[in-house]
């Protein structure tokens, strides 16, 4: 009706329309044209509504306000259950994380097996049989503790509230600790060797942690950056803690607490951020929830509210009677 009325002609709205009886009058065609000459707002913005007539009236709007409401609420609550329906760990999901976790610390293990054969002065075409071996034996175990850290971190982050670069470095120590208590029980150490290594297990986690958080802000997939940030700061730390030379010790050690202060802002950041849109929300709702009280006065209130907070213009916004009666009576 409203795009009828807009584009009818002068000509057209003076036969066809009546000055007073059922239907759109000759006043209500003036009343649309004056609106879409003197205001901002296109006949492409507006949309039927989906409410009848009836459903708006003074003593029935209360009720039509409070369906809607509801309907809003089930909506939410559906739109929520499908999210979290569809966000679950699921056995595939888990098997891809594994199987890209072990490549990733297997071929690490690869490369860094290769590389310490050749630390030996060894060139690659006089590698022997044993030399292969061995190569392999690091290969496969490194595969395999891929696929179990990976599996492992899976399982932590999903099923408890555990950061995939914690869960990380607990599957690290677990790995270690396990290892030195097996040895432990075959007296092969004894406990003073066992509570000294587990310390530097401890530490090795805590850098597996630092990197893995390192990897999983460079590396944005869930798990893959932690495993990788994992593997790549463990290969730095034991290369520094065996080889390297006091300078390039303290390059590394520079560079773990810039990336630990960057952590730390980022975790800072992150939290102040979350704050504010909890706040925002907060503030929004109980916008929401004056504009759509029963209380006539409090939802005209709210109304207008929720208005300036969207940033509609002031001369739009019925917050007088003048402006009311001039918008429904005029």
């Amino acid at each position: 009706m409203i795009q009828r009325l807009r584009d009818m002609s002068p000509e057209e709205a003076s036969k066809l329309l009546s000055r007073s009886g059922e239907g759109p009058s000759l006043r209500d065609w003036h009343r649309v044209q004056t609106f879409f000459q003197t205001g901002s707002v296109g006949i492409e913005s507006l949309e039927p509504s989906t409410l009848r007539y009836d459903e708006v009236q003074r003593d029935v709007y209360t009720s039509t306000m409070a369906a809607e409401k509801d309907s809003l609420r089930a909506t939410d609550r559906s739109l929520r259950a499908d999210a979290h329906q569809q966000s679950r760990p699921t056995l595939r999901e888990g098997s891809t994380v594994a199987l890209t976790a072990a490549a990733a610390e297997g071929g690490t293990a690869l490369i860094s097996a290769v590389f310490a054969k050749r630390r030996e002065g060894k060139r690659l075409n006089e590698f022997t049989e044993q030399d292969w071996l061995d190569i392999a034996g690091e290969t496969g175990l490194g595969f395999g503790k891929g696929g179990v850290r990976g599996l492992s971190i899976y399982a932590l982050t999903n099923f408890t509230a555990t950061s995939a670069a914690v869960a990380s470095s607990i599957v690290t120590a677990s790995f270690g600790i396990a290892e030195q208590a097996n040895k432990l029980r075959r007296n092969e150490i004894d406990e003073l060797e066992f509570i000294e290594i587990s310390e530097l297990l401890a530490l090795e986690a805590a850098v597996r942690a630092l990197s893995a958080s390192v990897g999983q802000a460079a590396i944005p997939i869930p798990i893959l950056g932690a495993v990788i940030g994992n593997t790549v700061g463990i290969v730095m730390y034991k290369a520094v803690a065996s080889s390297l030379r006091k300078r390039e010790a303290a390059l590394i050690e520079r560079y773990l607490d810039e990336q630990r202060a960057l952590d730390e802002q980022l975790a800072t950041e992150y939290q102040g951020i979350l704050q504010k849109l909890d706040q925002s929300m907060s503030d929004y709702l109980g916008l929401l929830e004056r504009a759509f009280s029963p209380d006539v006065q409090v939802a005209l209130v709210g109304s207008v509210e929720l208005a300036v907070a969207l940033g509609v213009a002031s001369e739009e916004i019925l917050d007088a009677e003048e402006k009311i009666d001039a918008y429904f009576l005029d």
